[in-house]
C-alpha cells in the first residue's frame, strides 16, 4: 500500500469518524442509568458503544476490504488479516455517562507490527488528529509537533488512575507524589486517546499509564510519533499497543523521564 492510497484510507476514516461522532453526539441526551452495563470494576459499556462500533466496523470493511478488526467492545470477531483496525468507539465512556465533554473515537490500521495510519477524534470540540505513514501529523489540516519544553519544572503531564490493576499502585504514586512536586502539573482527562494526541500537538509534554489496552493507544502513540514524539513501554521497549503500559513525550524530555520510569517501576 503506497504512500497516496494511505492518505486517502485516512481521510475516509476521518469522515467516518465524523459521521459515527455526530450519531454519539445526538444519544449523549438519551443515556440513562438502565443503559450502562459494568463489564469489570469501573469498566462500563454503553449501547452508543455498541451501535457505534457496529457502525464503524460496517465502513471499514468498506473502505478496506478483508481487513480484521479488534475493537473494544468486540461486535466483530475477525480472525487475524493481514491489515487490521483497531477501534475505540467511544473512549471515555466514563466521561460520556456523567456529561463530561472529553470523549473521543480512536481507529488505527495496522499490518504486522506496523502501523500505518492513525485518527483520533474528539466528539465534543470537532478535533480531528490524525497521521499516515511517511506523513507529518495533522489536526483540522494544520500540521502539529511535540512540544520543545526541555526543563521538567515547565512540563504538563498527563496520567491515567489505575482502575483494576492495582498490583503497580505503590510506584505509581511514588512518581506521581514526585511529579506534583516537580512539574508544572499533572492532568487525567480519562481518555488516553486524547492524552496522546495531546502529546502530539504539545498541549501535554507527556504521558504515561498502565492497564491499557490497544484500542486506547494504537492511534496516539502513532500520531505522536509523526508528530516528532518518543513513545515505548516503561522499560523503553516497543511493546507499548499490547504490553498494558505506554511513555509518550516529547524529544528533550524523554531521558529524563524513562529515567524516572526505571527508579520508581523497574
Amino acid at each position: 500500500m503506497n504512500y497516496r492510497q494511505l492518505e486517502d484510507i485516512c481521510h475516509q476514516t476521518i469522515e467516518l469518524a465524523k459521521k459515527t461522532g455526530a450519531f454519539i453526539r445526538e444519544q449523549a441526551s438519551a443515556i440513562n442509568e438502565t443503559d450502562i452495563i459494568e463489564k469489570g470494576p469501573n469498566n462500563f459499556v454503553t449501547f452508543v458503544d455498541k451501535q457505534s462500533e457496529l457502525k464503524l466496523v460496517e465502513d471499514l470493511m468498506k473502505i478496506l476490504p478483508g481487513s480484521g478488526i479488534l475493537a473494544e467492545e468486540n461486535v466483530a470477531n475477525t480472525d487475524l488479516k493481514e491489515y487490521m483496525w483497531i477501534i475505540d468507539p467511544l473512549d471515555g465512556t466514563t466521561n460520556f455517562i456523567h456529561s463530561i465533554p472529553i470523549f473521543c473515537i480512536s481507529i488505527a490500521l495496522i499490518r504486522g507490527n506496523e502501523t500505518l495510519m492513525g485518527v483520533v477524534y474528539e466528539i465534543n470540540s470537532g478535533e480531528c488528529f490524525y497521521a499516515w505513514k511517511e506523513s507529518k501529523a495533522y489536526l483540522n489540516s494544520g500540521e502539529i509537533q511535540v512540544s520543545r519544553t526541555s526543563e521538567m519544572h515547565q512540563a504538563l503531564i498527563a496520567t491515567g488512575f489505575p482502575y483494576y490493576d492495582f498490583s503497580r499502585l505503590q510506584p505509581y504514586i511514588d512518581l506521581f507524589s514526585y511529579l506534583m512536586q516537580n512539574a508544572t502539573g499533572i492532568r487525567r482527562l480519562g481518555s488516553a486517546a486524547l492524552d496522546l494526541a495531546y502529546v502530539a500537538c504539545g498541549r501535554f509534554e507527556s504521558f504515561y499509564e498502565y492497564g491499557l489496552h490497544p484500542w486506547d493507544v494504537a492511534a496516539g502513540a502513532f500520531i505522536v510519533q509523526q508528530a516528532g514524539g518518543r513513545v515505548c513501554d516503561f522499560k523503553g521497549r516497543d511493546n507499548y499497543i499490547y504490553g498494558k503500559e505506554i511513555v509518550a513525550t516529547n524529544l528533550a524530555l524523554f531521558d529524563e523521564f524513562m529515567l524516572l520510569m526505571k527508579k520508581f517501576f523497574n
